[in-house]
């Protein structure tokens, strides 16, 4: 763990927490109740299987869509009282971004700054420092429409970045992304936490990637965080020191998936 990470989590700074969060759609509750709080400067992993709550989770966060029940702060801010004030700390990557590909990479990063009310100058200063950390420097007067996969995933990123967000939210991050392109993310999700005192998001499946680069964990099913903290600590929690987090994910899941199981058995009987 960082010396950010450390001080943070000793001072219970936090930078985002949920309380009693939850979305409902007709009578199924995609979100029931999570209780989270994650301390600033540290890189957190967001894990669960298909439909476990996630991306629904993210996005109350970010505010794309309104909870059922339940209260969000972001770095102390109540999303329901002051929306614009805590959107203003988020940088957020989606699992499904839309890019103008009529726009050059330039035109599009003067997009998102102004956007964000920035001034011009602090656009183009901050938007070449993210396109050369992502070894984009040379395609910023490129079309967007003749960009691979993994360079629009970067020059999103280079956009989610690009307001200096105190809180970086990414939703499967790693897609489409090449072996140097992965590697240059992890770098800066580390950098941010360990230089920049930002806290990272990291919705995946990606295991390998938390075990490497994340300070804590929490695991969600259907709908309810069943697992949270360093993995140190949900692997002592469950008997499992030492365990890889692959095998760890599954027990903890499967076990979940069985109580859920005999609970609607027991409300047949």
């Amino acid at each position: 763990m960082s010396k950010v990470s450390e001080q943070a989590g000793k001072a219970g700074d936090c930078v985002l927490r949920l309380s009693g969060l939850r979305k409902v759609y007709g009578k199924f509750p995609a979100v029931d109740g999570v209780d989270l709080e994650m301390p600033r400067g540290q890189v957190y992993g967001f894990l669960g299987p298909n439909g476990a709550g996630k991306t629904t989770t993210l996005r109350m966060v970010t505010g794309l869509i309104q909870p059922s029940a339940g209260r969000i702060e972001v770095c102390g801010i109540d999303t329901a009282r002051d929306p614009l004030g805590a959107k203003q700390r988020i940088g957020f990557l989606g699992d499904r971004p839309f890019l103008y590909e009529k726009l050059t990479g330039h035109e599009f990063l003067r997009f998102v700054g102004g956007l964000w009310g920035m001034r011009s100058a602090a656009i183009a200063e901050r938007g070449q420092h993210w396109l050369e950390r992502f070894d984009l420097q040379g395609w910023g007067g490129e079309p967007l429409e003749s960009y691979s996969h993994g360079m629009r995933q970067r020059l999103l990123l280079c956009a989610a970045l690009l307001h200096d967000p105190q809180l970086l939210i990414m939703d499967e991050p790693m897609v489409g992304l090449d072996p140097r392109g992965a590697l240059r993310l992890k770098e800066v999700v580390r950098e941010l936490a360990d230089e920049h005192g930002v806290s990272v998001v990291l919705s995946t499946h990606t295991l390998d990637l938390v075990e490497q680069v994340c300070d804590g964990l929490a695991i969600i099913d259907r709908g309810k965080v069943v697992a949270s903290g360093p993995l140190v600590e949900v692997q002592r929690a469950h008997q499992a020191e030492g365990m890889r987090l692959e095998e760890l994910f599954l027990r903890i899941t499967e076990r979940a998936q069985r109580q859920a199981d005999e609970k609607v058995v027991a409300s047949d009987a």
